[in-house]
């Protein structure tokens, strides 16, 4: 059954079932030394990107003032230009940043710099208004993001934004918002084949939420391309030991993951999707509320992420097969080489 559209949330907008996250091509910037894009971009290869997605049925488009210092905004803002109102977007805040310096300074979660990121954000993006404003500080204290709820609802009342959400690994977190909060429309967190969160999605399920997944291709271990000897540049934030990084280690991709990735692949690829297609079809079929955001760089990624459209979510066969490997490592890591890494740790601060 193909997969078109879903719903944000209570919010009632429509968005397609796939969106393009948009951290990969904001370009580089850094904390201190320390990277935290993918490597040098081709602005004008974004553009075209996020111009043929929006031309295969993604609508979705998350990204972050953050991003390149504010670069990714701006660019996203240049390829919307002309059709804004085909698009939703989705942007984050609560990162501070030197946009002349691309270098992260802090965090700000003050309701007067939320006031401020804001009209920041609509000034790069080149519209007027934010369909989606997610908290991007994952471990805030409950207290703290409960305190801004009410300049979220002035923003919306305003028309600034429609709906606004929280980026977080914790359910505790995405709960707050999501009884509290009158317009909160999502929870974005991490979601793939090699790691569910249960906990997330009876949250969004409980409060009507939208499931905004981060990391579904395992930050491009689930694409395939990647192996044993793969070596990530030093300027790609893959290519750092990172405690919000699980994939890689070292600068390599971690080898308990390749593993898990091998295990799975003769199920996710069983009815001629490419790896990457199942691993966002295993997504949508865990979950009617699942909306993956994978990253893109090239007009290529694109096109192959937008055909899993087409082919919708694995089949209750498929998806009992995926299960079915997922067990048998989970019971291998527990006597094997595995053990300190299934089940990994929860994702600490989720800077994505």
């Amino acid at each position: 059954m193909a997969e078109s559209t879903r719903t944000l949330g209570r919010s009632g907008i429509e968005v397609s079932a796939l969106g393009m996250g948009c951290w990969a091509i904001a370009g580089p910037w850094a904390e201190g030394r320390t990277p935290l894009g993918w490597g040098a971009v081709d602005d004008e290869e974004s553009i075209r990107a996020i111009r043929r997605a929006l031309d295969l049925g993604v609508t979705l488009f998350d990204t972050a003032d953050t991003y390149g210092a504010g670069h990714g905004e701006r660019v996203l803002g240049r390829a919307l230009a002309g059709r804004r109102d085909a698009a939703v977007i989705a942007t984050k805040w609560g990162y501070t940043f030197d946009e002349r310096a691309r270098q992260a300074t802090g965090t700000d979660a003050s309701p007067a710099y939320l006031r401020q990121a804001v009209q920041d954000s609509l000034r790069r993006l080149d519209t007027d208004r934010i369909d989606l404003y997610q908290l991007h500080l994952a471990d805030l204290p409950v207290a703290r993001a409960q305190a801004l709820i009410g300049a979220l609802e002035d923003l919306v009342a305003d028309g600034l934004i429609r709906a606004y959400g929280w980026s977080t690994d914790r359910a505790d977190r995405a709960a707050a918002f999501g009884q509290d909060a009158r317009h909160a429309a999502a929870v974005q967190h991490s979601l793939s084949v090699l790691r569910d969160a249960p906990d997330l999605l009876a949250v969004c399920a409980k409060y009507d939420l939208a499931s905004i997944n981060r990391g579904p291709l395992g930050m491009g271990l689930l694409t395939g391309k990647y192996h044993p000897a793969s070596r990530l540049p030093r300027d790609d934030v893959r290519g750092m030991t990172s405690g919000w990084l699980e994939w890689f280690r070292g600068g390599r991709p971690a080898p308990e993951w390749l593993r898990r990735v091998h295990a799975v692949r003769a199920a996710l690829t069983a009815d001629g999707r490419t790896l990457a297609q199942g691993a966002l079809g295993w997504i949508w079929a865990r979950s009617d509320r699942t909306i993956p955001i994978p990253g893109c760089r090239s007009v290529a990624q694109v096109e192959e992420n937008a055909a899993a459209l087409a082919r919708g979510p694995l089949s209750p066969d498929q998806f009992a097969e995926v299960e079915r490997q997922l067990a048998a490592l989970r019971a291998a890591a527990l006597r094997e080489v595995d053990r300190p890494y299934w089940p990994s740790p929860m994702l600490p601060t989720a800077r994505p």
